[in-house]
């Protein structure tokens, strides 16, 4: 057994995102033999939460197959890719997603919470920033509504707000420091302001995904949101019916002239599943629409989200659907929606390495 016949048995192993072999990224850092012990270095495009087990099981599944009776060990380490836009904005976070929809009444932050526990799940470090300055519900759908955030003077004597964490997610929401009828009735700049103080002065620490609940629609909040974050995209969310779809054209349209990506479309109570008839399907708002925009807009469709029972009692009890062992079939359907986001900024991230030097971090 040699370093060389490692490498040959482990170099055709293909990341199945991006369709590449380990030897056509370059991932194959260093293999190193001490006895019974084989050691193997690799370096992957980010994020690695969702495509590291998988590549560890190929691997040791291949070496496996030429010799048995090794400990294997395998070492996986993330290439940083250097943000090409606003350097200095949230630094400490690598991937910044923003959640939106066209209007109000679609399920925009049960999609937003769940997405963010999503990750978590994944071993992912995840922040959650309730920017639905008009209803803001995270607190509520991750039963910390009454909660407030400590602060503290810094050493230049900024104040800082440290978030709310629970269910492994770092949570800061215009809930936490403003009555909700307070927030109905502001408007224009007041609004962005309120926004940039929770971006600007919320200490979120080092954070794999940030997470933005925007308001419904293409305002202030948006504007300021994509002028001053280097956003690695945005999620649309619609139901079926045609009132929802025209809103979300013009939300995609509002992305697009201001240069974000558009991760895709995921569309929101699709059907209705009864609790007494798990098999049954009623489409209550209509067929297909979130389908159809993203493709006449030219953006991945993500899936479709049924409307359940369970769901809407998630929100309402503080604990989103994904993290409960007992609904499979919601979970499994955000859970499919959320690797596919992941898999796009992995791909996203792959492009933009063609053309900047990058880095390595540990």
């Amino acid at each position: 057994m040699t370093e060389q016949t490692i490498k040959a048995a482990i170099e055709h192993i293909v990341d199945p995102d991006l369709n590449l072999s380990l030897r056509e990224l370059q991932s194959i850092k260093a293999i190193e033999i001490d006895g019974n012990t084989i050691s193997v270095y690799i370096e992957l495009f980010p994020p690695v939460h969702w495509i590291a087990k998988t590549i560890e099981d190929a691997i040791k599944d291949s070496i496996l197959t030429i010799s048995e009776g090794f400990e294997i060990r395998i070492f996986v380490r993330e290439i940083l890719i250097p943000r090409m836009t606003n350097p200095n904005v949230l630094p400490t976070v690598k991937h910044l997603i923003a959640v939106s929809s066209g209007k109000g009444g679609v399920g925009k932050s049960t999609i937003a919470a769940n997405l963010a526990a999503s990750l978590a799940q994944r071993g992912a470090t995840v922040g959650l920033l309730d920017a639905d300055i008009y209803g803001p519900s995270i607190p509520t759908m991750y039963g910390v509504a009454g909660a407030q955030m400590e602060a503290e003077k810094t050493e230049t004597g900024a104040l800082m707000g440290y978030p709310i964490e629970q269910y492994g997610v770092k949570i800061a929401s215009i809930g936490f420091i403003m009555d909700r009828d307070q927030a109905a009735i502001m408007r224009g700049p007041m609004l962005a302001g309120y926004f940039t103080t929770l971006m600007d002065q919320i200490a979120w620490g080092d954070l794999d995904f940030l997470v933005f609940d925007l308001p419904p629609g293409t305002g202030d909040i948006q504007l300021t949101l994509t002028q001053r974050v280097p956003l690695d995209g945005a999620v649309i969310v619609t139901t079926p019916q045609e009132i929802s779809v025209s809103d979300v054209r013009r939300s995609i349209s509002m992305f697009k002239k201001v240069n974000v990506t558009i991760l895709g479309v995921i569309e929101n109570m699709s059907y209705f599943i009864p609790p007494d008839a798990q098999d049954k399907q009623y489409y209550i708002f209509g067929k297909g629409g979130g389908e159809q925009v993203a493709r006449d807009s030219g953006v991945p469709f993500l899936g479709e989200v049924p409307l359940t029972i369970d769901t809407r009692e998630g929100g309402d009890t503080g604990f989103p659907v994904v993290l409960n062992p007992e609904h499979l079939a919601q979970g499994d359907v955000i859970r499919s929606i959320t690797s596919s986001i992941v898999s796009t900024i992995r791909k996203n991230a792959h492009s933009s390495s063609n053309s900047q030097t990058i880095s390595i971090t540990l």
